[in-house]
């Protein structure tokens, strides 16, 4: 045994490092599989293919010598993502009772050989040892999510795929996709061209950082996803363990829809899709007609994501249209309700509705608690952990965000001047793995309504998937710790230790990252 920590991120939820000899992947190594596992093994062949040019035969069984053998457990697991990996000189051993534990530990076992094994180029030159270990894993929450803004900046197909796959190598099971905001709507629908042919698009953005009023910078900013690429994008997630969950928002943040088919709006003209950030006041309005448009609208998107999640934003719907409007406050009276705060609690609650005929669970941020919860809905925890206590509190199952400790738009150091322009300051590596995402004033039983952890990327600053992946790595290397790792996982000390390592991988990716030279020095 050996005390050296293995080099894998997020922490196994049990790890030892033996003393002895590696195994060797060869030329000549074999993999095996039964059927229910198939899937995991062949992506794991398709990746040793492409770093070392060898093509490694798939069999059923086999009594080769040098083998990586994928065995269905004796026992149960923990659950369905659970697996164990042993690792030694006569061979590799992964065993699961599920395809997605299967591929897990595929992704710590391709973290124990150096990290040229993420090479897109074939290197059958140089070695391929594999550190001799045994592992025990199972995630402590079942959603561990990354949040990505496709609204206020479009992200070409290409670079959300590249996105994912490193997101799944950090056993992140969900990305949730900001589609639409007031800035812009990016997201074919069939039966409302308009949205993306007006929607999507708006002639420039504000310059620098939107506190300054620098004015524009000029430069038109458009773009979306087809329904095809949409479907194809889904299906590269699934088979990587990976579920997306739309946002559609509603009944704030929509002044790209309103924009595009102002009647939906409360003004006599609609404004257009917004150049500036910030909180905006354009709602929708509460008539039937705007209600048969959102339907319509998420009968579409639910035949495109399969996830039985769906969010409905719900944050951030400031109410001076819905004062102001005539036919607004008779309806509030007429539904027998005291404000606006309770009339978007009813909205909502028709949403929720509508979606579980489609076996559809509506999600929303935690203003959705405001003038009562929805009794199905799940909340996602932003300001803070408060709204997760209350949500958890009424027996809802919530999702912590909380923007101290994952909000990773913002900087990654105390002040801006060595940084690029953020929102704003200084959220930490160190901060974000940090987190601990069960309030402490939850009891046992309402604590197992915490279902999971998510980082947010939200992208007024954040223009290029280059800056992206910038402003989440190693931030997300972090975070995934806190969602998949016991509670009890070990110090910020020793993630770092295998952060040093752990970079290595990102580079030979082509990720890039912001190297924490204040903690290591390499």
């Amino acid at each position: 045994m050996s005390s050296t920590p293995l080099p894998i991120i997020p922490q196994p939820k049990r790890a030892q490092r033996f003393e002895g000899p590696a195994f060797n992947l060869t030329a000549d190594t074999v993999i095996t599989a039964p059927t229910e596992l198939h899937s995991a093994a062949q992506r794991l062949a398709v990746r040793i293919e492409t770093a070392t040019h060898w093509k490694l035969p798939m069999l059923e069984s086999s009594d080769a010598a040098n083998r990586i053998e994928f065995q269905m457990a004796k026992a149960s697991l923990e659950n369905n993502e659970a697996y164990t990996l042993k690792v030694t000189a006569e061979g590799v051993l992964i065993t699961a009772t599920h395809g997605s534990g299967a591929f897990y530990g595929v992704q710590s076992l391709l973290q124990l050989f150096p990290a040229a094994i993420y090479d897109a180029q074939p290197r059958p030159n140089i070695e391929w040892p594999a550190i001799a270990a045994e592992i025990e894993d199972a995630p402590r929450f079942p959603w561990r999510g990354v949040m990505l803004d496709s609204s206020r900046y479009f992200q070409p197909v290409d670079a959300i795929k590249k996105y994912i796959d490193v997101l799944s190598q950090h056993k992140i099971n969900v990305f949730h996709w900001h589609l639409v905001d007031d800035q812009g709507w990016r997201l074919e629908i069939k039966k409302y061209p308009k949205l993306t042919e007006i929607g999507s698009k708006r002639p420039e953005t504000i310059s620098g950082h939107g506190t300054l009023e620098l004015g524009g910078d000029g430069q038109p900013i458009e773009g979306f996803y087809s329904q095809d690429e949409v479907r194809d994008l889904v299906a590269y997630a699934s088979q990587r363990h990976v579920h997306i969950l739309p946002e559609i928002e509603m009944p704030g943040h929509a002044q790209a829809v309103v924009a595009a088919y102002p009647e939906l709006g409360l003004l006599d003209e609609a404004k257009p899709v917004s150049c500036i950030w910030g909180i905006h006041e354009t709602l929708f309005n509460t008539k039937p007609a705007t209600f048969d448009f959102i339907k319509d609208v998420l009968d579409e998107v639910i035949t495109l994501f399969p996830f039985e999640y769906l969010h409905v934003g719900g944050d951030e719907a400031i109410k001076p249209q819905w004062k102001k409007d005539p036919y607004t406050q008779a309806h509030i009276k007429a539904l027998g309700l005291k404000d606006e705060d309770e009339l978007q609690s009813w909205f909502i609650r028709e949403i929720e509705t509508f979606l579980q005929t489609k076996n559809r669970k509506l999600v929303g941020w935690d203003e959705i608690l405001e003038g009562g919860l929805a009794p199905g809905a799940t909340v996602m925890s932003w300001r803070g952990i408060e709204g997760g206590i209350e949500a958890a509190r009424q027996g809802n199952d919530a999702i912590m965000c909380a923007n101290p400790y994952l909000y990773f738009d913002y900087s990654q150091a105390e002040t801006n001047e060595n940084e690029p322009l953020a929102i704003r300051d200084n959220l930490s590596i160190e901060k974000a793995h940090s987190y601990e995402p069960i309030p402490a004033e939850l009891n046992e039983e309402q604590a197992k309504h915490i279902i999971g952890v998510q980082s947010q990327l939200w992208t007024e600053y954040i223009a290029t998937p280059s800056r992206l992946e910038y402003m989440s790595f190693p931030r997300i290397c972090a975070s995934a710790e806190v969602a998949w790792s016991p509670r009890e996982r070990p110090d910020f000390p020793h993630f770092l230790n295998r952060l040093c390592t752990h970079l290595r991988r990102l580079d030979v990716q082509d990720v890039r990252y912001r190297a924490p030279l204040e903690y290591v020095k390499a």
